[in-house]
């Protein structure tokens, strides 16, 4: 408990010196000494340089040891799939994008593709010497945290897919996993946009929309661990016939593939082709509000959309700070993030609104698999540095 407790703020806030470690910990100067000489024998924290102290002898600055292992981050997106490995301050050191649609293929296929690139990233990692600590997989959709980790992502066509099995059987090392909305939501708030905050909610805008949330710090889960389905909570009573079977959803009118549609309806001069990339046609979207109207009173509506429900958000948790992310937020929050406040303001409570502020994610587009890996760094400071083991998959740690 001890070693857990002086690695966090040393992983989150570092580098710090001993005197401070003392303060934040609550622990006596004595027991940061003895954690702190066997976190350095075991090179798991490294001396950084120095820092002046008041009067006395210049202090030293401790941090994680960057080069003690490498963990890897899998983003299982609706449209693609990145896996990126991170040294332990949290700087990418490979990645690759995996050539198949995960809407195009099966499970087991995806998980195959899946399986090679990390283990070819492995093979990359140990050749270059370093130690692989393990691997965190986000995915979207649900995620029952049974012995097989089940899966039900809709959305790519899995229906209680066992991940962790199918993983297990391909890849030997340390697996967690977990909901991408949940994953970006950890990133925002240890490296990110969320820094500081301890009630915030992190949202995922990409082709679906998600949302992780945070109370005192603790990610909120639910009973069944689907807390979060933001996108799925209704904006319209008797809407729009959403791809989850319910009418009405945030999703059908703000997701990235509805915009785009509903810009192809409003606008004879759009024609979508068949197959499209949706990154690039928001981002045409997005130039063409500048121009045309009709793109930019679709843009305008989305985001009354996104306020109205983002105030039902303040309303109901009333969190210090609202983080907009996913790859459609990225594109999308630089222009409509004056109106999403202006309607946040119209919209939730006084009292609420006046205390919450609105923020565009920090992170950029790798920050789902940035996640992902996070949750094996997670493993390892809650186990006061002891690195994962290969062994049946139990719910992530999600907490600041």
């Amino acid at each position: 408990m001890n070693r857990s407790a002086v690695l966090r703020p040393l992983f989150l806030d570092g580098p710090l010196n001993r005197v401070v470690l003392a303060q934040q910990t609550g622990l006596s100067s004595g027991s940061v000494t003895n954690v702190i000489g066997d976190l350095l024998s075991e090179e798991l924290v490294v001396e950084v340089g120095t820092e002046e102290s008041d009067g006395g002898r210049p202090r030293v600055l401790l941090q994680v040891n960057p080069d003690f292992g490498v963990v890897i981050g899998v983003d299982v997106g609706e449209t693609g799939i990145r896996v990126e490995g991170f040294d332990l301050s949290m700087s990418e050191l490979a990645g690759a994008t995996v050539g198949v649609h995960p809407q195009e293929h099966d499970a087991t296929s995806i998980v195959e593709h899946v399986a090679a690139a990390v283990n070819e990233l492995r093979t990359q990692f140990e050749g270059e010497g370093r130690r692989i600590l393990g691997v965190g997989v986000a995915v979207p959709g649900v995620v029952e945290h049974d012995p097989d980790v089940r899966v039900h992502a809709p959305s790519i066509g899995w229906q209680a897919v066992p991940l962790a099995r199918l993983l297990r059987d391909r890849v030997e090392l340390p697996l967690f996993i977990e909901n991408g909305a949940k994953t970006l939501g950890q990133a925002e708030m240890w490296l990110g946009a969320g820094r500081g905050a301890r009630h915030a909610v992190v949202t995922l805008w990409g082709t679906g929309v998600g949302a992780a949330m945070f109370a005192d710090g603790i990610l909120y889960r639910g009973a069944a661990s689907s807390a979060g389905e933001w996108g799925h909570t209704s904006v319209v009573v008797g809407g729009k016939n959403c791809r989850c079977g319910a009418a009405g959803c945030l999703e059908a009118y703000i997701g990235a593939e509805a915009l785009l549609q509903e810009w192809a309806r409003a606008d004879d001069a759009v024609s979508l082709p068949a197959q499209f990339v949706q990154e690039e046609w928001l981002a045409r979207l997005v130039a063409a509000s500048s121009s045309s109207d009709s793109a930019s009173l679709l843009l305008d509506r989305t985001a009354t959309y996104f306020g109205t429900a983002a105030a039902n958000l303040v309303n109901l948790f009333n969190p210090e700070r609202i983080i907009v992310g996913g790859w459609a937020g990225l594109q999308l929050g630089p222009v409509l993030l004056p109106k999403i406040r202006a309607v946040i303001a119209a919209q939730a409570l006084d009292y609420s609104a006046t205390r919450v502020t609105v923020e565009l994610g920090q992170l950029g587009n790798d920050a789902v698999a940035l996640g992902a890996s996070t949750l094996v760094v997670e493993e390892l400071l809650a186990g006061g540095g002891r690195p994962p083991e290969v062994r049946a998959e139990r719910r992530p740690r999600v907490s600041l």
